[in-house]
């Protein structure tokens, strides 16, 4: 487990726990307004506000995906259901695959549009409530919204697919490149697009010119990614320290090394940058969660170690909590 010096600044202590080893693996966590909610692997939300925690049935069997916008949480189930839930509690089924495969994939895009994958299809709802679909090469890997106009990156083996849903007949564009690739990202300014890959790696593509990047050194798969505030930075896990690769100059992180906080014996699970401040929490599977800030990498102890890997991180919309669960169902909530 992580020891950490003596001289390092906590705030261990004054997190809430709202669950303690309640069997459920949390999945992720997002911010309803100010209400943390936690995803657990098995069919419910819980609504963990000050006050009292609710649990919210929302699937007929496990959870395999979520994502969030201000108004609500959007899931995928091995029901094969897609449901929304908004900050009341209140459920709605925005889908149903009629032979129950399984909905892994999902994100949110612009004006209430909500795409999801079924094997190899990609769907699109949009926010009129027309629906469209696209087949991938093979399954779905990841799917992500460009930040502006109405595309959509569809990550599959041997490369990713930009789809514009709402052009009727039109060939998507290809980027090419050996590989499965399970999760894809693009940078706030939508000028690099990055997968995750099967292999501890990462592969990119500068979108202007499909020139390739390519991030290793990673001593696991990268499961977990998340853009710094100002999108300069791109935080991962997948290795015994917090590793950030450069994105702030035209050729992103090409020729450049990456910047590395945190070391640690165990494995970094999970990241989640501040909204507002150089600043990135990181969970490792020995249950240790770290606030970095990003200036000097200076660090507080937000979670002690207890052999629970941290599965989910997110902070409120304006960075004053952190939300912390872990693979055995250990749900905390930090106050800053």
């Amino acid at each position: 487990m992580t020891n950490p010096p003596s001289t390092m600044l906590t705030l261990a202590d004054r997190a809430r726990i709202v669950s303690e080893a309640e069997g459920s693996t949390i999945i992720g966590v997002h911010f309803l307004r100010q209400t943390p909610v936690f995803v657990l692997g098995e069919e419910a939300l819980l609504f963990a506000p000050a006050e009292k925690r609710t649990r919210v049935a929302v699937h007929d069997g496990g959870i395999l995906t979520s994502v969030a916008d201000p108004l609500r949480i959007v899931t995928g189930g091995d029901d094969g259901k897609l449901v929304a839930t908004d900050r009341d509690g209140n459920t709605e089924v925005l889908a149903s695959d009629e032979r129950k495969r399984w909905i892994d994939q999902v994100a949110l895009g612009p004006d209430g549009a909500v795409a999801w994958s079924t094997g190899k299809i990609a769907h699109v709802k949009t926010g009129k409530g027309e629906l469209r679909e696209f087949q991938a090469a093979s399954t779905v890997g990841g799917l992500a919204f460009f930040p502006k106009g109405f595309r959509l990156a569809v990550a599959h083996y041997n490369g990713v697919a930009l789809w514009f849903p709402n052009a009727a007949g039109a060939k998507p564009e290809a980027l090419e490149w050996k590989g499965s690739h399970l999760g894809v990202t693009l940078s706030p300014d939508g000028r690099f697009l990055i997968t995750t890959m099967q292999e501890p790696t990462l592969h990119g593509w500068r979108l202007v010119d499909a020139k390739h990047m390519r991030m290793s050194g990673y001593s696991a798969r990268v499961r977990s990614v998340s853009w710094t505030h100002d999108g300069g930075l791109l935080a991962t896990s997948g290795s015994e320290q917090l590793i950030l690769w450069p994105f702030d100059g035209k050729d992103g992180p090409m020729g450049k090394q990456p910047t590395m906080f945190a070391q640690s014996p165990s494995r970094c699970t999970r990241v989640a940058c501040h909204p507002k401040q150089p600043v990135c929490a990181a969970g490792f599977a020995d249950g240790t969660v770290l606030m970095v800030r990003l200036e000097d990498g200076a660090l507080i102890l937000a979670r002690e170690a207890d052999g629970q890997p941290v599965s989910a991180l997110g902070w409120s919309p304006e960075g004053q909590v952190l939300a912390m669960g872990t693979e055995q169902g250990d749900a905390r909530v930090l106050t800053l």
